[in-house]
């Protein structure tokens, strides 16, 4: 381990930054066949599985999550930051601008869902 290198504690994290590790990563491991989109698509919804499982029997938790001990919050942050990269690498696999497809996501949520009419009805709106 002592030759891993260890991220700069001031590194701006993009989207960018974080499809280049992940495609370096692969190379390096020679693990490129084995990124399909059938494959990192498996790999995604199992580490949405094991997200799943640490809110399992918690009911509803409060913003913040107060109530928690420090090693599960450790432990979400890295089972969200596997699904985080899992979802880059498979859009950079299948040639989807992530960057552009939430730019225009957001978008396109805005026209559905217009800010007059989320405020007017207090059950519309995600």
């Amino acid at each position: 381990m002592a030759d891993e290198k260890q991220p700069a504690a001031e590194e701006t994290v993009t989207l960018h930054l974080l499809k280049k590790k992940m495609n370096d990563f692969a190379k390096e491991r020679d693990w490129e066949k084995y990124h399909t989109p059938r494959n990192l698509l498996l790999v995604l919804v199992g580490g949405v599985g094991e997200l799943s499982e640490i809110f399992q029997w918690k009911g509803e938790v409060p913003k913040g999550l107060p109530d928690w001990k420090e090693e599960e919050k450790i432990h979400l942050g890295l089972e969200s930051s596997d699904v985080l990269l899992y979802l880059i690498r498979l859009s950079d696999i299948c040639g989807i601008d992530l960057d552009k497809a939430v730019m225009r996501k957001i978008e396109l949520n805005s026209l559905k869902y217009p800010i007059r009419s989320c405020k007017d009805n207090p059950d519309g709106g995600g």
